[in-house]
C-alpha cells in the first residue's frame, strides 16, 4: 500500500487494516490503529508506520481511545518465510526477552547486526524496540487485570529494571504505571476489579473480520486428549481448556467460543471481535508467550478479507467461502506436542499422557497433566518411528519453533521413518502455522496461493477432504 491508500483506509476507518499498519498525528503526538473513531486528521499531519514500535520510537504515544497496542498481529508474518517473518514470529513468542538479540540471531542463522539491519530497514524498528513495545502491552494488561505489585509487574513483563519499566510506560502511554492501573477500562473491556489471583488473568484475544468459531471449537473437541485438554459447554458457548508448558512455568488456559465476535455496537465500530480467555500462570513472565501461542492455536492474526477474496474468486471454492466466511486454519499451542499427536493418533496420545506426562502441582478439574516432552518420550520409548521422531525433536534435528525454516523442517520430517507426506503436511500446516500448504491429494491451482491451507479447511468442512 502507498501512503495515499493508507490515508484512505484511515479516512474510512477501515478495520481490515488494523495491525497491518499504524498512523500517527504530528499535532497531537499520538499514534492509532486505522479504524480509530476519532476525527480524521489532515493528511499533512499524518505519518505512517509498519509497527507500533516504529511509532513509539519516533516519539508518539498510544491512543487511549482506539488502543492500538491491542490490535491483532499482521497476517504477513505467518505468510512470510524469510528472515524478517521468522524474526517477528520469534519476537512474538518472547525469544528476545529470554535470550536477547544474540539468541534471536542464532535461531535465524544470522549475526545480530544483520538482524538489526533487516528489521530496521523494513519495519522502522530493531528487535529490541519491537520487544519493548510488546513488553509495554504486557505490562498494561497486567496493570489493568491483576493486583500484582507494580514492581513484580515490571519484571513479569520482561523489563530489566523498574526504572526502565517506568520510563517505557510513560513514553508509550503518557501515564505512570499507577495512573494506568487507576484508569477505568472502557465499556466492554475486562476490569481488574473483577480479577482475583484464583480467577486468573482475564483477556480478550482480538481478531479481525468474521471468525467461524464453531468450526475451530468442533476441531478442538474432536482432538481433545483427556488429562491435558477438554471442551465443554453448550454449542456457541463452549470453553476450551488446556494445560501449557511455558519457558518459566506452566499454565491452565481457558478460551470461550464467541459466535459472531463482539456485540453489535462494537462490530459497527470495529468489524471483527475477540475471544474471551482466562490464564492461570504459575509465573506471570509467561504471559506474552502464552498469549502468542493461543493466538497461533486459534489463528487470530489471520486476514480473512484477503483469504476470502482470493479463494472466493475460484469457482470451486466460491460457494464454500460464501457459506463460511472467515473460516480459520487452526495452529498449535505446542508445536512438538502437535507433531507427536498427529503421528500417533488420539488414543496413543492419551496413553502417552497417562504414562509419561508430568502431573500438575494443582490439578484443575479434569486437567491433570502436561503432555510429555520430546526428550522424555525419546528416553522412555527410544525404538521405532516414535523414538526417531521424538529424538529428532529433542536434539534439534527437527525444529518446529516459530522461527523454524518450514522447508527445512519438512525435509527433516520426511527423512524420518514412518512419516508420510500427509502427516507431514498436517504438521507443517498446524505446528509451523504455514498458511499455504496444498491439500494432500488435491490438484490445488496456483490461484489459491498463498492461502492453500485455508482451502483445505473449506474442502474439509464441505466433506470433500478427510
Amino acid at each position: 500500500m502507498d501512503e495515499d491508500t493508507r490515508y484512505e483506509a484511515v479516512r474510512s476507518r477501515d478495520a481490515r487494516f488494523d495491525g497491518e499498519f499504524f498512523f500517527a498525528v504530528e499535532t497531537t503526538g499520538i499514534y492509532c490503529r486505522p479504524s480509530c473513531p476519532a476525527v480524521t486528521p489532515k493528511r499533512s499531519n499524518v505519518r505512517f508506520f509498519a509497527t507500533a514500535a516504529a511509532a513509539q520510537g519516533s516519539g508518539f504515544r498510544a491512543c487511549r481511545r482506539c488502543r492500538p497496542d491491542a490490535v491483532p498481529g499482521s497476517a504477513e508474518w505467518n505468510v512470510r518465510a524469510d528472515a524478517v517473518g521468522r524474526a517477528m514470529r520469534l519476537i512474538g513468542d518472547g525469544v528476545v526477552d529470554r535470550e536477547g538479540v544474540a539468541g534471536l540471531a542464532g535461531r535465524l542463522g544470522y549475526s545480530p547486526r544483520q538482524v538489526q539491519r533487516q528489521l530496521t530497514a523494513e519495519l522502522g524498528a530493531g528487535p529490541v524496540a519491537l520487544a519493548r513495545a510488546q513488553r509495554a502491552h504486557t505490562a498494561r494488561v497486567l496493570l489493568q487485570t491483576t493486583e500484582l505489585p507494580i514492581t513484580e509487574i515490571a519484571f513479569a513483563a520482561g523489563f530489566a529494571s523498574v526504572r526502565q519499566f517506568n520510563d517505557t510506560i510513560r513514553a508509550v502511554y503518557a501515564s505512570t504505571p499507577s495512573e494506568l492501573r487507576a484508569a477505568v477500562p472502557s465499556a466492554g473491556r475486562p476490569s481488574r476489579r473483577t480479577a482475583t489471583p484464583s480467577a486468573g488473568i482475564p483477556l480478550r484475544l482480538a481478531h479481525r473480520g468474521p471468525y467461524q468459531a464453531g468450526a475451530v471449537f468442533d476441531l478442538l473437541a474432536r482432538e481433545a486428549v483427556p488429562g491435558i485438554e477438554d471442551v465443554c459447554g453448550p454449542p456457541g458457548r463452549r470453553v476450551h481448556r488446556r494445560t501449557l508448558r511455558l519457558p518459566h512455568g506452566t499454565a491452565v488456559v481457558a478460551v470461550q467460543e464467541r459466535p459472531g465476535g463482539a456485540g453489535r455496537r462494537a462490530r459497527a465500530a470495529h468489524p471483527g471481535g475477540w475471544l474471551d480467555a482466562r490464564l492461570h500462570l504459575t509465573d506471570p513472565r509467561d504471559l506474552t508467550t502464552a498469549v502468542h501461542r493461543l493466538r497461533r492455536l486459534f489463528d487470530l492474526d489471520a486476514d480473512p478479507y484477503a483469504v476470502d477474496e482470493r479463494l472466493g474468486a475460484d469457482p470451486r471454492l466460491a460457494p464454500l467461502v460464501a457459506a463460511r466466511p472467515g473460516l480459520r486454519s487452526p495452529g498449535a499451542a505446542d508445536a512438538e506436542e502437535l507433531a507427536v499427536r498427529t503421528f500417533v493418533g488420539p488414543e496413543r496420545a492419551e496413553e502417552l499422557v497417562r504414562r509419561y506426562g508430568k502431573a500438575l502441582d494443582a490439578p484443575c478439574g479434569g486437567l491433570t497433566h502436561l503432555f510429555p516432552e520430546a526428550a522424555v518420550l525419546a528416553e522412555a520409548e527410544p525404538h521405532g518411528p516414535l523414538g526417531a521422531l521424538t529424538a529428532a525433536l529433542a536434539d534439534g534435528a527437527v525444529r518446529l519453533d516459530p522461527g523454524a525454516d518450514r522447508d527445512e523442517a519438512e525435509r527433516a520430517l520426511l527423512a524420518l521413518p514412518g512419516l508420510d507426506a500427509r502427516t507431514v503436511a498436517v504438521i507443517r500446516t498446524r505446528a509451523l502455522g504455514d498458511p499455504d500448504v496444498a491439500p494432500p491429494g488435491v490438484d490445488a491451482p496456483d490461484s489459491w496461493r498463498p492461502w492453500r491451507s485455508y482451502a483445505s479447511q473449506h474442502l474439509r468442512a464441505a466433506g470433500e477432504l478427510e
